[in-house]
Parts: C-alpha cells; sequence; structure tokens
C-alpha cells in the first residue's frame, strides 16, 4: 500500500505525520519527495548508504551546422531556446528535457548534454528505510529529482510518502500512483483555504483519501465543518500541545517519548488499509 501524506500549505505537520506513522508501523519505505526543503532524515536520522546525483538532459547547438531555421524554436513550447540574428540561445532552467528539438532539427545541429540538478539520499533508521532527494539551490523544477526518488519506490511493500506543501507540478508528481492520501490541516482560516484546493486536486486525480488535524484546539471549527459538509472522514486529531512542540523543535519524533501515540498512529494506517480495501 502506498500512502501519501499531503497538504496544501507548509507548516501543516505533513512530515510529523510521516515519520511517527513509520516509526510505529515499522518495517515501511519512507518517501521524502519534499526536494526543496527535505527534513524526514532530521527527525529520522537515518544511516546514509547510497548517494546519487540526478541528472537532466539539455541541448547544445552546433553553431556550425546551425542555419537559424527556427524550427526548434516554434517547437519548444517551453520557450527554453530563443534565435536571435546570430545564433540559437538556451536557457537550461526552462528544458523539460523532452529531446523534441534534436529530433525535429532539419540539419543535425543540436545535441544533448546532461547537467546534474539535484541528488537522491538512501538511508535506514531500524527496520524503516529512507529515500529523500535535494533539489540543488537556484534550479526552478523540482519534478526531474521527485521522479528520481520516486524510483526507489517498492511496490510490494507499505510505503509512506511525505509530499511537498502546496498543489502545483510537485505536489501531483509525488502523489500520483498513491493508494490513498492523507490530508494535514489545521483548524485555521489557512488551514481551510489551502485544504479547499487540495481537496479538488487529489480528487481529480482519483485517489481516496481522509483528513489528519494537527494542532486541534486552536482556530476555529470551519475545517470541522467543511469536512463534514463534504463527507470528508477526519481520520485522527493531534492537539496543540506543549510537549509535542518541544520535541519537534529538539528533532525528536513525539511517539518516542509519548508512546501511547504509537497506537493511535497504528489505528489511523490500519482505517487507511481498510478505506483503500474497500
Amino acid at each position: 500500500m502506498i500512502v501519501s501524506i499531503a497538504s496544501g500549505k507548509g507548516g501543516t505537520g505533513k512530515t510529523t505525520v510521516a515519520v511517527n506513522m513509520a516509526l510505529s508501523i515499522g518495517n515501511v519505505q519512507l518517501l521524502d519527495c519534499d526536494v526543496e526543503e527535505p527534513n524526514v532524515h532530521i527527525l529520522l536520522k537515518p544511516r546514509i548508504d547510497k548517494i546519487e546525483q540526478v541528472q537532466v538532459s539539455y541541448p547544445r547547438i552546433l553553431d556550425d551546422k546551425c542555419n537559424l531555421c527556427g524550427d526548434c524554436i516554434n517547437f519548444c513550447k517551453y520557450n527554453a531556446l530563443f534565435v536571435t540574428a546570430e545564433k540559437v540561445i538556451v536557457f537550461p532552467g526552462l528544458c523539460h528535457s523532452c529531446g523534441g528539438c534534436s529530433l525535429i532539427c532539419p540539419n543535425t545541429a543540436i545535441i544533448e548534454e546532461k547537467r546534474v540538478v539535484g541528488t537522491t539520499k538512501k538511508g535506514t533508521k531500524r527496520n524503516i528505510e529512507l529515500v529523500y532527494g535535494e533539489l540543488n539551490v537556484g534550479e526552478p523544477m523540482a519534478g526531474p529529482v521527485i521522479r528520481a526518488v520516486k524510483t526507489h519506490l517498492k511496490k510490494d511493500g507499505s510505503v509512506i510518502i511525505d509530499a511537498p506543501p502546496g498543489t502545483a507540478c510537485p505536489l501531483v508528481a509525488s502523489i500520483h500512483g498513491s493508494d490513498f492520501c492523507i490530508l494535514v490541516t489545521e483548524p485555521t482560516p489557512f488551514g481551510l483555504h489551502d485544504l479547499k484546493i487540495t481537496t479538488q486536486v487529489v480528487r481529480q486525480l482519483e485517489i481516496p483519501f481522509g483528513v489528519v488535524v494537527n494542532m486541534a484546539g486552536i482556530g476555529d471549527k470551519e475545517v470541522y465543518n467543511y469536512c463534514e459538509k463534504e463527507e470528508i472522514p477526519i481520520m485522527l486529531e493531534i492537539p496543540f500541545e506543549r510537549r509535542i512542540a518541544e520535541l519537534y523543535s529538539r528533532g525528536l519524533p513525539f511517539i518516542e517519548e509519548m508512546s501511547e501515540w504509537k497506537a493511535k498512529f497504528l489505528l489511523l494506517w490500519d482505517d487507511t488499509e481498510e478505506r483503500v480495501n474497500r
């Protein structure tokens, strides 16, 4: 079973839920797809066994063969190429590595080269396997690194994916193919606003989902009213509690100090599995 942990905004507690759930159920693979700011490893503190570079292709123009016909410019939908009176200019940061420009060039004046956009790291902590990615500073697209992380996904075991915040391409790339999505929210106007947007995305992807309310006790009841109206199950509440916040600030998963929560995360996993198998 592949379970994604997502939300529309940062800071709601996705990583808290993902790490504590993984530690509770054990024998699980945990993928941190928030490659722009991964932090599962900060809480889990794994032993890193393998580091790999993530490379993407981009075009290089052979000026001696290029006749400035503009076919490559017209083909590229991402504006990664620009023709001047003297040469074709390439913008690698806009290139989506489709390779179409080199195929369409009538003079074979375009070849593909590789560049490094990030890394993936693989490690273990007890019976948990962690894979996470790090996007290089200044790189605009997280997708290639997220896809590289997901190449390690084990389809014959239990997998938890910690998705990036927001509702754009990185989220879609992370949760695509999941059996269930747990949306973590907070009971505030901001939490409700972004929960509504994420709900639309998950429904478009036709992934069954439920909600975990973190920092329960602050804000108002509008998140609960929305979930009731939309018939979205609230699967767990994590209270707004000083002890939990203190442990998180020290980089400690709170189930390691508050053992009573292990049973609650096990019930959350069992509830998820039951909903997937319906």
